[in-house]
């Protein structure tokens, strides 16, 4: 029987790796922003690459942050969370409105990649990672996921087309990059840190488009502080074939927040993809490396033509919400945009052709990045606003750029930060079906390391007071947007309330239905239906709003509650009655069980990391989504395997279903609504 050997400690480094070649940047022709050149840095495949085989359980690091033992520097300790906001805020009244025209019908539903596959792939050569970031897209009779950083293309039946493996056909996105491992295991050393993947399928290109972050490190696993956005685009509408890699460097990109001290280098964060008829937009959040507080949104605008082409060089547009556009900003120059979050279209002929063609984004306000971008910190946590941005003359992409970004401040409904969502067992010591954190309580379990379970994740005994966590509910950050029917669609999460007591406060969803008019070449915009939308005792978190060309709408989520595990949902949406009753496509079978729910594993108070974003994907008159939920229950002497004396089976995988430190899944289902 071979052991891994017990982990010394354990520290975490929420995710965040090629040198890179810079060419000028120049003033974008007669518009806001400045604009570079970028060059196709080769093609690749979703084939996984070369690894020596590592199928320990649990090994030593576990974590990307985490260093090897006593050797080796001290690991990155910046931005944790990419997340500055408290909370949570005042809840606004959940009110009950008309149903929605549709009953959507739950077509197919399957279970998408999970922490089982993110772990092993590639051999095991992988780092233990939460949360499950989403991307989904789909076209031409395929289902592209991501999640963190590994990828899976299905058919329509949920069966993988990729090569058969050991993780099920899934592929690390580092071998789809074209990157080293995360870390070899047999020497240590590190590969670049790819996260926060998102993707898209253009009908009108018949094009598939993947996004990472990548973090450059060192060999020991530091980080360089370079950071650059991945952009993978299908060579053909078969995304099983070659793609072509460009590389677009965000490390210099966010420095609008000077005063604050703020200067990059800067990590581009929470990357997530829009297009219109012409072009294909980028956007993340600037955080400062080495500085506190938030450095503002950034956009970045690419002719979706040439990218669809594998052009050998491309341009981009680079625009800096932070103050770049005070003339024309509702917000006014010292509010940065706030995860301004791009639309895509369904179809072929959902663009706005006004004012030489425009692409839309929304974004929330009450995050303190949005309001206190300096401090970073004691902004109220709700807001009673919505941002709408435009940008304009999209069609110059495929020629000279010469964009112009405005953006209108809505009222609207109150909204504000969530509290914390709760689970079966919530706040109580963990139970069988929370194996992991049964064990670091655990002292009497005979292993092959001793007494107590402790003993096979720790070198130095915890403190045994874990109880079942409270699942993150996000912050108020908007989440995908779409442009349909001629409205801009868009959901965030938002504290709601049933009562007079605050203590009864849950997580919902605040829902936009924004009327948007370019016709003048101005930016002018109304709402036209908004809703705050909750179940009493229930949180519904992480909404995903998919929208088809009529204007027929779904909204995907994770529903849980004390008597509800986290489960994988969804309610129809349309503009003339809004939101209607919540189905369940997949109950939960168990609690989260995640690394990040327990304070002797990433300090006191622990956030358990959930989210941070679902997927839609609008395929005809098909909504698509992906949403996280907890799939399969594991007993405790499952999880514990052959390390638990008398035991069975290989530690932490209960029949390859989950991992030592996480059980977290995704659900992918097909809705027409």
């Amino acid at each position: 029987m071979h052991a891994s050997r017990p982990l010394a400690t354990i520290a975490t480094l929420a995710l965040l790796g090629s040198a890179l070649s810079f060419v000028p940047a120049v003033a974008a022709a007669g518009g806001s922003g400045t604009t570079r050149q970028i060059s196709a840095i080769g093609t690749s495949s979703p084939v996984t690459g070369d690894f020596v085989p590592s199928t320990d359980g649990i090994a030593n690091p576990e974590f990307a942050g985490e260093v090897d033992g006593e050797a080796g520097p001290v690991a990155y300790d910046g931005i944790v969370d990419r997340s500055l906001s408290g909370g949570p805020g005042k809840g606004a009244r959940a009110a009950t409105g008309k149903r929605a025209k549709s009953n959507p019908e739950l077509q197919t539903s399957f279970q998408g990649l999970n922490f089982f596959q993110q772990r092993f792939a590639r051999g095991g050569n992988q780092f233990s990672v939460e949360p499950p970031d989403q991307a989904l897209c789909v076209g031409g009779g395929y289902v592209v996921e991501a999640v963190n950083d590994v990828l899976n293309v299905y058919n329509e039946a949920g069966v993988s087309v990729l090569p058969a493996n050991a993780v099920g056909g899934a592929v690390d996105l580092n071998s789809f990059y074209g990157y080293a491992p995360a870390i070899n295991r047999s020497t240590g050393v590190r590969g670049p840190v790819v996260t926060d993947p998102t993707c898209y399928f253009d009908a009108q290109t018949q094009r598939f488009y993947v996004v990472v972050l990548t973090l450059e490190t060192n060999p020991n696993g530091s980080l360089t502080l370079v950071n650059h956005l991945d952009v993978a685009v299908s060579n053909s509408p078969d995304p099983t074939g070659t793609w072509t890699i460009y590389r677009l460097d965000v490390t210099a990109d966010g420095s609008g927040n000077p005063a604050a001290g703020n200067a990059c280098p800067c990590l581009g964060d929470y990357p997530h993809i829009g297009a219109d008829a012409y072009g294909f937009y980028i956007t993340t959040n600037a955080y400062p490396w080495l500085g506190n507080g938030f450095n503002g949104a950034q956009i970045y605008a690419l002719s979706k033509r040439a990218l669809a082409s594998g052009a050998a060089s491309i341009l981009v547009t680079h625009i800096d919400t932070f103050g770049t556009v005070a003339a024309s900003s509702d917000a006014g120059a010292t509010q940065p945009g706030f995860t301004t979050w791009p639309a895509q279209s369904p179809g072929t002929s959902s663009y706005d052709l006004s004012a030489g063609g425009t692409e839309y984004l929304l974004s929330s306000n009450a995050a303190d990045e949005a309001t206190r971008p300096v401090s970073g910190t004691g902004g109220p946590g709700s807001s009673n606003q919505l941002v709408v941005w435009a940008l304009k003359n999209t069609a110059s992409l495929d020629t000279t750029p010469a964009l112009g970004l405005s953006n209108r401040v809505l009222g609207v409904n109150q909204y504000a930060i969530p509290p914390k969502s709760n689970q079966p067992g919530s706040g109580s010591a963990p139970a069988s079906t929370v194996p992991l954190g049964q064990c670091i309580n655990d002292t009497t379990t005979v292993t092959v390391f001793g007494t107590g379970c402790w003993r096979i994740l720790f070198g130095r005994e915890p403190a045994h007071n874990e109880v079942v966590s409270r699942p993150d509910s996000n912050d108020t950050r908007m989440q995908q947007v779409m442009y349909a029917n001629g409205k801009i669609w868009g959901a965030l999460d938002t504290a709601v309330s049933f009562d007079a007591n605050p203590a009864n406060n849950k997580a919902g969803i605040a829902w936009y239905i924004v009327k948007p008019d370019m016709s003048t070449g101005s930016l002018s915009a109304k709402i036209a239906l908004q809703g705050t939308y909750g179940v009493a005792g229930t949180n519904l978190t992480y909404p995903a709003v998919g929208v088809t060309a009529s204007g027929r709408g779904v909204i995907g989520m994770t529903l849980l509650s004390a008597t509800d595990n986290p489960s994988a949902a969804y309610a129809s949406i349309d503009a003339l009655a809004g939101v209607g009753d919540v189905h369940i496509a997949a109950a939960g079978a168990a609690p989260d069980d995640g690394f990040t729910s327990y304070k002797s594993l990433v300090g006191n108070p622990p956030r358990t990391r959930w989210g941070d974003y679902g997927a839609a994907a609008v395929d005809g008159n098909s909504i698509w989504l992906a949403n996280e939920y907890i799939a399969t229950a594991c007993s405790y002497t499952d999880w514990g395997g052959s390390l638990f004396v008398g035991g069975t089976g290989t530690f932490g995988r209960c029949g390859n279903t989950r991992g030592a430190l996480g059980n977290w899944s995704t659900r992918i289902s097909k809705v027409t609504p």
